[in-house]
């Protein structure tokens, strides 16, 4: 019998592991990242109160008109920028990453250079 590797269960085991380690507080929220086939997300959340302070995706109408194609490096660094953006807005200057199970690497790292960008400190 061939077994399928489930990779969704996979990476959200991986996420709970990280999750042990890192919360958000009011001081220094969490930028959490979700990845689709065509689209991402971010949210910067304070864990403490359970609370989504601010969030940025490719779905949103700022980015939709500009961006070409919604599942490319170009637009997560675009959704970090924005993300970074509406933090500093709020007065968050400091965050903890939370790359939700996911690899540091191609579209969750030009969010996290997009955030940098914007003037996060993580």
């Amino acid at each position: 019998m061939i077994k399928r590797i489930d990779r969704e269960k996979l990476r959200a085991r991986r996420h709970l592991r990280v999750r042990k380690k890192i919360s958000g507080t009011p001081d220094r929220p969490r930028l959490c990242v979700f990845r689709s086939n065509k689209h991402i997300y971010a949210q910067v959340i304070d864990d403490t109160t359970g609370h989504v302070l601010c969030s940025a995706s490719t779905l949103d109408k700022e980015l939709r008109s500009t961006l070409e194609k919604t599942w490319n490096k170009d637009a997560a660094r675009e959704v970090g920028k924005l993300v970074g953006k509406r933090a500093l807005e709020r007065g968050i200057t400091t965050v903890v990453f939370d790359r939700g199970g996911y690899k540091y690497h191609g579209r969750v790292k030009e969010l996290a250079d997009g955030a940098r960008e914007a003037g996060l400190k993580f």
